[in-house]
């Protein structure tokens, strides 16, 4: 097993050709090409160089010192996947000139709809198997506990992105840009989030285990149409937060004072009672959320 792939070693030149040096990080050991342009000096057989081995995507054995990739053996950060196969896995780019990298199908997830797609992101390492085959090992729980920040309280109900890094039966797990564990319950998500997927999620709760609960689904007002809208904005303007409208009001007074119909008027107080931001009271509409 060459255990000088995927790391950064020191090396002797020990050849070189119109292009390339040749360097060996061990006495009788492996060859790799390093390309002149490449290298931090001219060197002379003897001279020593440092640098990044690994196996390009032409199967030759060679050295980098310009795109040394901060993913390494044991070594973890973020890749960006490049393209999918689906007899093989995931192809992620670490920043070499002539190779991704590929994170394994048998560690990704079993529904293929579930896998990431060119655009996402994985924190990773990387691994050597027994062929000499250099891998992307994704980073485990206890990577992400080491590396995570505490949540606080302030961060309640703000917007927060998040790198999805686990998919269980329970729900997601993702990671904030800001270094917090989360976790999305199946109740507070549409669909399920892809592996590496970016997502942008509403901070609902602080959980005991030390990370937040968050929704993918949107704030009640958000979630609102443009009538409930309209019928929103003007309670909020009102010094009272209050407006003199009900489902018992005549049409043609509606219709004067929101320009819409009695049926368009009535679904749209009913979307703004279900959602928690109005109630209906002595003959009138009364704003409840005006923080919003």
């Amino acid at each position: 097993m060459n255990s000088a792939l995927g790391k950064v070693v020191s090396a002797v030149m020990i050849d070189e050709n119109a292009q390339d040096y040749f360097v060996q990080p061990d006495r009788n050991g492996q060859t790799y090409r390093l390309p002149k342009a490449e290298s931090p000096q001219e060197l002379h057989i003897g001279g020593q160089v440092r640098g990044f081995v690994y196996e390009n995507e032409d199967h030759q054995l060679q050295m980098t010192c310009q795109h040394v990739p901060t993913i390494q053996v044991d070594h973890y950060d973020y890749g960006t996947v490049v393209s999918v196969r689906r007899d093989l896995g995931v192809f992620v780019d670490i920043g070499l000139p002539n190779k991704d990298i590929v994170v394994s199908l048998d560690d990704l997830p079993e529904l293929k709809h579930l896998w990431p797609q060119p655009g996402d992101r994985l924190l990773m390492a990387l691994r050597v198997d027994s062929k000499d085959r250099v891998w992307g090992q994704l980073a485990d729980d206890q990577i992400y506990q080491t590396i995570s920040t505490a949540p606080s309280k302030r961060a309640l109900n703000r917007d927060v992105m998040a790198t999805v890094y686990r998919l269980k039966l329970n729900g997601t797990h993702v990671i904030t840009d800001d270094y917090q564990l989360g976790f999305i319950h199946p109740s507070e998500r549409d669909q399920e989030p892809r592996l590496g997927q970016r997502v942008k999620a509403r901070v609902i709760g602080l959980s005991s285990h030390g990370s937040l609960n968050l929704s993918l689904k949107p704030r009640a007002y958000q979630a609102i149409d443009e009538d409930a809208a309209m019928i929103l904005t003007m309670l909020k303007h009102d010094l009272n937060h209050r407006l003199p409208y009900t489902d018992k009001t005549a049409p043609q007074v509606i219709r004067q004072a929101f320009g819409i119909s009695k049926g368009q008027f009535k679904r749209a107080v009913g979307h703004l009672l279900k959602a928690g931001l109005v109630e209906e009271t002595n003959g009138q509409l009364v704003l409840l959320q005006k923080e919003e």
